[in-house]
């Protein structure tokens, strides 16, 4: 719009001149060599003006023959980049269809046209890579790195390939290059941050977390539950060599991210062994109320060594009191009321949950039918009932469970990912067999002991007391262990091994320990001691 005001106004400035030399006529007279001209003022302006577009176009055509050979040269020049172009963007086009045959036809003929184009270069990469030619896509990959304007995707592809070999040394050392060259990269901060913790280098981790928070790749509220995981993990592996160090660091993990369970269960047990029962017994309570844990729960109760069995049990109580209605106040006030031989206590504490029980609870019930009087055959049914109860919660990241806490997924490398939940297809499995096992019990009420257990069989292997005592090769399989008298929770630094859910089988069951390895297995005692290891898992 500006421009026609413009070309108007120009137009109107030329019609105002005509009309003022229109106006104003005259004569001009040139005599020069003899020749004498005269004509009107109006005639002389229109042939300069004729002389001037004269000379213009004369200078013009001059200069474009003077041009012609570069206009020539760039003409072509431009007509093969335009080729060229065309082929990579096909190339491209054919990679994300799938098409190889058309990928390397359009590759080849960029290179010969383009070789040194960014793109070309990706474009024989990709076709590489869908061709599964590995070498030569590495090759591509690192001819980029040898460019400032393509270095950082070189390194990208470098990094993605090596992961795929799981050389993981290679992939992290081009993720941190790529980290250092621009560390504002999402990828390389993360994946620097992931090799770290897979390295069990948490001071490394925690510089890296440091550098992604300090180039805002990560929001300030997951930077201080990630730092808070990591110095978690950093005070386990110090444990057993400078525990001054691990106990600082978890106190800080506690402030950043007090709900932590691993955390304050880690800070509450080393205020315990230096005396400081109240700060532990805060910091427990103020994780259990956002995040219900076994562990807590038995720290708790063992807080002060010494105490009675009556003591426990009001602690636990106001411990559970804080969350009402959930299960694991549940076990744990049954638990410390079994142990003080309030067996009418343990049974108020766990009737809310007996319709649809848990592993745990059904254990937890058999083990109670056996120390209020030694009734067998109901020990035994609540233990038939345990194998085909609903799951528990246990430590999952990716679909896989561990035996233990992780600062990162053992499938993603994710920090914090691992959380304390029921295994959602163990969860419905676990469902659908109780509802069968309970209508099968209706049919069949004046039974005593469900006909699927033998009278014979011999109560299954105990279980370890806590999730974090026990054994390194054991997992949450339910797998049977050897029992220990109760003790404060102590988390190994070592790493132990996974179990993948989809692999879990349908109706693993109690498996027995081998004999030469653990020794005989344990039979049940008059003082109820071989149940008691089943309780806090």
């Amino acid at each position: 719009m500006i421009r026609v005001f413009i070309f108007l106004a120009l137009v109107a400035l030329l019609a105002l001149g005509g009309a003022w030399l229109a106006d104003r006529p005259g004569e001009i007279s040139l005599t020069w060599l003899g020749w004498r001209i005269e004509t009107s003022v109006m005639v002389a302006t229109l042939a300069l003006a004729i002389l001037v577009a004269l000379m213009i176009l004369a200078f013009s055509l001059l200069r474009a023959l003077w041009r012609s050979p570069d206009l020539v040269t760039g003409y072509f020049h431009q007509r093969k980049l335009t080729r060229g172009e065309r082929a990579i963007a096909q190339g491209l086009i054919a990679i994300g269809a799938g098409d190889l045959r058309a990928a390397r036809k359009y590759s080849a003929e960029a290179s010969r046209i383009k070789s040194d184009a960014p793109l070309t270069l990706l474009l024989s990469a990709q076709t590489a890579q869908l061709s599964g030619d590995r070498s030569a896509a590495e090759t591509a990959f690192r001819a980029m790195t040898e460019r400032d304007e393509t270095k950082l995707l070189g390194l990208r592809g470098l990094y993605v390939e090596a992961r795929r070999r799981e050389d993981l040394v290679s992939a992290c050392g081009f993720a941190e290059e790529a980290a250092r060259t621009n560390p504002a990269l999402a990828w390389a901060g993360q994946a620097a941050l992931e090799f770290r913790c897979a390295a069990g280098d948490w001071d490394g981790a925690l510089a890296a977390l440091d550098r992604n928070a300090k180039n805002k790749l990560i929001d300030k509220s997951t930077y201080r539950r990630q730092r808070a995981v990591l110095l978690t993990a950093s005070a386990l592996a110090l444990e057993d060599y400078d525990r001054d160090a691990a106990r600082e660091r978890a106190l800080e993990a506690v402030k950043l991210a007090p709900t932590l369970v691993p955390a304050a269960e880690f800070s509450a047990r080393v205020l315990a062994d230096e005396k400081k029962i109240r700060r532990a017994a805060r910091i427990i309570e103020k994780a259990w109320t956002a995040n219900p844990h076994p562990e807590l729960a038995h720290l708790y109760a063992y807080l002060r060594i010494g105490d009675s069995a009556r003591d426990r049990l009001e602690r636990v109580r106001a411990l559970a009191a804080r969350v009402p209605g959930h299960v694991e106040g549940a076990i744990a006030v049954a638990h410390a009321a079994i142990d003080a031989q309030e067996f009418s206590a343990a049974r108020a504490a766990l009737a809310p949950f007996l319709d649809k029980p848990t592993q745990r609870v059904a254990e937890l019930m058999a083990a109670l039918e056996q120390a209020d009087g030694g009734n067998e055959g109901r020990a035994r049914e609540w233990m038939s009932r345990a194998l085909r109860a609903a799951p528990d919660p246990a430590w999952i990241a990716d679909g896989v469970a561990s035996g233990r806490w992780l600062p990162a997924s053992p499938v993603s490398g994710r920090v914090d990912a691992v959380e304390w939940k029921v295994p959602a297809t163990s969860a419905a499995r676990g469902a659908l067999i109780e509802n069968e096992h309970r209508a099968a019990s209706d049919e069949t009420a004046e039974k005593k002991i469900p006909a699927a257990v033998e009278p014979a069989a011999a109560p299954p292997a105990p279980a370890a007391s806590h999730p974090v005592a026990r054994s390194e090769d054991q997992s949450v399989s339910n797998e049977g262990a050897k029992g220990e008298p109760p003790t404060l929770p102590r988390n190994a630094p070592a790493a132990e091994p996974v179990i993948p859910l989809l692999h879990v089988p349908d109706d693993p069951g109690p498996e027995a320990p081998i004999e030469s390895e653990i020794g005989p297995e344990p039979q049940p005692q008059n003082d109820n001691s071989w149940w008691r290891m089943r309780l806090f898992r």
